[in-house]
């Protein structure tokens, strides 16, 4: 289930989704989307979120949770069963606003939702739990948000032209010139951005291009060396090694990945 965002949401989120249903166990692959996610678990939660190439067991059992920034993929393990969950997605500077905390406090991190929001969170997913139907659950999530809204910290303007200019060329834009657009030496633009946004700039446009590249991969016939030349990679070699940090698979496999098995892939 989904419908339009509400108009003083837009700014600050890409999406918001229900779904119930029962399934199998399963696992599925996680990829950098450039969002920050925020999922409000009503029913079975996941067994354990993985980061690959990061210390530690993972999670652990987890209901809702706020996914950061990412730049590297994670596996995320359901038992299977009643799965009914509501995912918002955010932009990182829309998160940073409704969130009311540093992005880099996030990045590569899956965090239990009350420890983001307090109590504050538990209360919610209750109320979430005992609404009536999708609509009044969005209804609630809406009025939550903008209620938020009246009470966030405001992004920096430069930081908001650094993002704006990144996303909206696909992370073409070379670093040196977002500091000469916003006024600010390299050193104060990344710290100031990463603290906003929860990756560097340098970061963010690999993601952004990461992004792009799968979109285009969606489409047939399947040419690695024009996807490369389109989305600003050297080579396709360059395009091969940028999608194993960052998905853990070649830009074959993520053409040809499925939602079934081990090929699991969510974008």
């Amino acid at each position: 289930m989904t419908r339009p965002l509400h108009p003083g949401l837009r700014p600050y989120m890409c999406g918001l989704t229900g779904f119930s249903h029962l399934a199998p166990p399963y696992q599925v692959r996680m990829v950098p989307t450039g969002h920050v996610v925020l999922h409000v678990n009503l029913a079975e939660p996941f067994s354990q979120i993985r980061r690959l190439g990061m210390p530690g067991p993972g999670t652990g059992r987890i209901g809702s949770a706020v996914v950061g920034m990412e730049d590297r993929p994670a596996w995320c393990v359901h038992p299977g069963g009643r799965q009914e969950v509501i995912r918002l997605e955010f932009t990182p500077l829309g998160a940073y606003r409704l969130l009311a905390m540093p992005m880099n406090e996030l990045t590569n991190l899956v965090v239990k939702l009350d420890d983001v929001l307090g109590p504050e969170a538990g209360e919610l997913v209750e109320r979430l739990v005992s609404a009536c139907g999708w609509a009044a659950r969005f209804d609630l999530l809406d009025a939550v948000l903008l209620a938020r809204l009246g009470r966030s910290p405001e992004p920096a303007p430069e930081v908001e032209h650094a993002w704006r200019l990144l996303s909206g060329s696909a992370g073409a834009v070379p670093i040196a010139r977002l500091a000469d657009e916003v006024g600010w030496s390299h050193r104060h633009l990344v710290r100031r951005y990463t603290e906003q946004v929860g990756l560097t700039p340098k970061t963010s446009a690999r993601v952004l291009r990461f992004r792009r590249a799968t979109e285009l991969l969606s489409r047939k016939p399947v040419d690695l060396a024009a996807i490369a030349a389109s989305c600003g990679y050297y080579d396709q070699a360059h395009l091969t090694r940028e999608f194993r940090a960052l998905a853990g698979l070649t830009p074959g496999r993520v053409a040809g990945a499925t939602r079934l098995g081990d090929e699991a892939f969510d974008l």
